[in-house]
This record gives C-alpha cells, structure tokens and sequence, in this order.
C-alpha cells in the first residue's frame, strides 16, 4: 500500500508519521510530501531514510491514501489532484470540512457513512474531535439542547512556530517571528485563529459548525471561547451540556467509561482528572469532572482533555485510513482497527 503523508516536516506531520508506525499500518510504500523549501530533506520512517519529494511527483506515484496536513490553502490547490488518480485523501485542514458533499469523520462517531467513492475526508478540529468523542454518547441517550464550550488550547496546536515563541520567550530571548500578537509565556489569550465578523474566532466558529456536522443535529445551541494556554501537552475544554431529558450522574459516568476511546478519569477524593501533563502522547480522550449543574434544570459540566496532536489530528486520521482499510474501501490488505 502506498501512503504519502504531506506537509511530513512540520508539527502534525512527524507525529502522523510516529502514528503509522506505532499503529502498524500497512505501508509498503511511503511517500513524504512538503512545499518547495523542503523538497530533498530526509526523513526518516521505520528506521529508513526516505527524500521528501514534491506535489506533483507524488501524484505521479498514485498513492492509494494521502494524509494531508499542509494548510487549508495548500489542500484546496492539491487534493483534488491527488483524488483525481483514484488516491483517497485524509485532509486535517479546515479546507473541507464544511463542504456538504465531503465527509467530516470521528471513527468513533460516523465512519459509517463513508464509502469507496469519497476521495477527499476531511478530519475534524482538534479541540472538535476529543469533545465529541464524549459527546456523541450522551446526545444519543440523553439529547443535547446546549452546550457552553470555554478551550484551554496548547500553544502545539498553531505550530513550530508558536513553540519556538514559547521557549524563546521563557529564556527571555527576542522573538524575532512571533506566532502570537502577544507574548504566551505566563500568558493567556482569548484568540484562536482569526476573528470573524460575529466577534467570535474562526475556532470558536468551528466548535460551533463542525459539532453539529458531526453529530447530524443542526438544533443544537452552541457558544464557544477559545483561548490559548503557555502548555504543550494537549487542549483542555470546560463543557457545559443542557440535555432534552433527565439523568443521573452515574448514568453518564457509566456511559463515558464504555465509550471507546474515553478515559474517565473523576476521583475527586484522590485529586484524579484530566490534565495536559498526563494525556501528551497519549490516544484517549479523558474526561473528568463530571457534576450536575445546579443552574438549569438537565445541566452537566465536563472537564475533557486530549493530545491536540495525536487525537486530535495524526491519529483520528490514521484511524480513518484503518476503517478504509478494514472496510476495503481502498485498495489495501486487512488491518485491524
């Protein structure tokens, strides 16, 4: 099977590089794809050096799965070209996500509805991904009326860049190419991408849009505050649920825990949640701090936390490629998922 991963040099990439590998993905042939600039770099994938090559020499070689995690213009310019030689693409820019006739995918959640002839699926933001991971179960049982969403989101999820400005700045040296209009070491900020002309940051505006997609309910009431935290082990996020019917705590607790891809993590007498430090490098999705809220009749709090660069990108995309494979949706052996 040949798989090209692009945009392979930067952040996302060298971890979905890791994910193949540590997945045992059935890769006979890999192919590492990068702009210009790094077009004859070497990277190295199950102990072998391979030379990044060029859009166009990659679609030349007719990779049967390529995932994309290059920036949303990049992927608008080129994979449809990749589509086009029958290559089935995994794209993790936001390039695609809202197109009606493309597939926003959380295996968990609605891999289902994929089949052999979508040739570009688009993979969810990151802090969209581990929030609906927890969600989908409980908007199955219990119906999601509202949500009220605050992101704790590490400095990893805007890249190189942004980790680069973090350690500059906590040695106290000038920031020559800041990620950031403003220092994030021992800082917060409430901006998140870019702001809209509603007020609201494009991420907060994907929580919003990409939620609703995902779990086929355009009702839902959704609000979002995204802000930028000075930690590089994961995204945190405040959830705040108004379900339709009533429940019980335990209920959800035991709900959560047979979830795939959920960890509950909610011991309060032995100070047990989720945090940043303890998911970074981790598959799962965590969930603690789980409590009735007393406000509003049918209201829950979650605290969840994820790696942003493995669930929440590199490895929600190498679990799309899985289910095609197991699903023989490309041309590939069997795997297991």
């Amino acid at each position: 099977m040949k798989v090209a991963v692009v945009g392979v040099t930067g952040l996302v990439g060298t971890v979905m590089c890791r994910v193949l590998e540590e997945r045992q993905f059935p890769v006979s042939t890999f192919i590492p794809v990068a702009s210009a600039r790094s077009v004859g770099k070497t990277v190295t994938f199950k102990g072998e050096a391979h030379q990044v090559i060029g859009m166009q020499d990659a679609i030349d070689m007719q990779p049967d799965i390529a995932i994309f995690s290059a920036g949303g213009s990049t992927s608008l310019e080129w994979a449809p070209a990749f589509a086009a030689v029958g290559t089935t693409v995994i794209d993790n820019s936001s390039a695609w996500r809202m197109d009606p006739e493309k597939c926003l995918i959380v295996p968990e959640i609605n891999a289902d509805i994929l089949t052999a002839n979508d040739k570009i699926i688009a993979n969810p933001n990151c802090s969209t991904i581990q929030m609906v991971v927890a969600l989908a179960p409980l908007h199955r049982a219990f119906g999601i009326r509202r949500l009220v969403i605050s992101t704790y989101q590490s400095i990893t999820g805007t890249g190189v860049k942004a980790v680069d400005q973090y350690e500059a700045e906590q040695k106290g040296q000038t920031v020559e190419a800041a990620a950031y209009p403003h220092p994030i070491f021992n800082n917060c900020l409430p901006h998140c991408d870019i702001f809209l002309d509603n007020a609201y940051t494009k991420e907060e505006m994907k929580l919003v849009n990409e939620t609703r997609k995902i779990l086929r309910d355009d009702q839902i009431r959704i609000t979002a505050t995204a802000v930028r935290v000075p930690v590089q082990g994961g995204h945190s996020e405040s959830v705040n649920i108004e379900f339709e019917k009533d429940f019980k705590v335990e209920d959800i607790r035991n709900l959560l825990r047979q979830t795939p891809g959920v960890v509950v993590e909610d011991d309060l007498q032995n100070n047990v949640y989720p945090m940043p430090l303890m998911a970074q490098h981790q598959d799962e999705v965590f969930v603690g701090r789980i409590r009735r809220d007393d406000s509003i009749e049918r209201g829950l709090n979650l605290w969840i936390v994820s790696d942003n660069l493995r669930k929440g990108a590199a490895t929600n995309a190498v679990q799309i490629a899985e289910h095609l494979v197991v699903k023989a949706l490309v041309n590939a052996p069997a795997v297991n998922s």
